[in-house]
């Protein structure tokens, strides 16, 4: 198989697919292009005059770009989709897809360090052109800072612990490789939980150096701004954190879920849930790719203007 091909398993497919109701002549964007599972799916179901955008910043991503004058690869985080959009010449779309997190091919690629499961520089750049990266976090960031992070992206209760032991570590010896993290934290974790909670530092330090929290805002904003009426928004997430934005958009019409009511006390969120309640992988989906176990899909329809 090539690289294209392991890059990355594509999860609830289907799910995602039938969500975005796809008209054959309509435009979509895969916001999260990866290793193009989703986007060579979206393409079956396109005519000859359909038009699909696939988003990434990783140079791995662009390699694997699909070759079809139907499909448009852009190199970019996906939170300048409106910027890209107007570039194109289009003003609406009819669908939009983002599957949010980390891929399986970065997490089965020791280099970049995004698992603890190598022992790989402190890297955890989505865009290699970026100039933050997980070292200059561990090496730079005050305590408090270090604990904001792993308490707010990992949400670890024993944040300022896992802070204070990594400033007094680091004074003695630069943290340099993801062994070098996790063995200066393993003390601070009990052995059942060891593998969980090292998880969540390795979440949190990701989402830290991508800023993909306010990335995230800025595509639901501007997702739901370049819909067209009847357009669908489906969103994957794999941790509370992005959930809960995406829900509060979809109920509220904001990511931080505070009812905006006009003059006359009305309230009007532009997106409408599809599904009632979030969909999940099977039993039989999560065994067969373990990184869907703590996946959830969210369909919202724009609303009439």
């Amino acid at each position: 198989m090539s690289q294209n091909d392991t890059y990355h398993i594509p999860v609830l497919l289907e799910d995602c697919i039938n969500g975005l109701n796809i008209s054959p002549d309509g435009v979509f964007l895969d916001l999260t292009y990866g290793g193009g599972g989703h986007s060579k799916e979206i393409l079956k179901f396109l005519g000859p005059d359909g038009r699909l955008f696939g988003f990434d910043q990783d140079l791995d991503a662009m390699a694997g770009a699909i070759k079809d004058p139907r499909f448009t690869f852009v190199r970019s985080n996906f939170r300048f989709l409106e910027n890209w959009m107007g570039y194109h010449g289009i003003e609406q779309v009819d669908g939009i897809l983002a599957d949010l997190g980390v891929s399986s091919h970065h997490l089965d690629e020791g280099g970049r360090g995004f698992s603890f499961r190598f022992d790989a520089p402190l890297d955890m750049r989505m865009n290699q052109r970026a100039q933050q990266n997980a070292q200059k976090i561990i090496e730079e960031y005050t305590e408090e800072q270090l604990a904001d992070v792993f308490y707010l992206y990992g949400e670890l209760k024993n944040s300022r612990k896992l802070a204070a032991t990594i400033v007094k570590s680091r004074a003695r010896q630069s943290i340099q490789t993801t062994g070098q993290l996790a063995e200066v934290l393993k003390p601070l974790m009990g052995y059942d939980r060891e593998k969980k909670d090292l998880a969540r530092v390795f979440q949190a330090l990701r989402i830290e150096v991508n800023g993909e929290m306010k990335a995230l805002r800025q595509m639901l904003y501007g997702a739901t701004r370049l819909l067209r009426p009847g357009g669908r928004l489906v969103v994957l997430t794999y941790h509370s954190l992005e959930d809960r934005m995406v829900k509060n958009m979809v109920r509220a019409g904001n990511p931080e879920g505070k009812a905006v009511a006009d003059i006359f006390g009305r309230t009007h969120a532009p997106l409408k849930a599809v599904n009632r309640s979030v969909i999940i992988p099977t039993e039989e989906e999560q065994q067969l790719n373990p990184r869907s176990r703590s996946a959830k899909l969210r369909i919202a329809e724009k609303n009439e203007e």
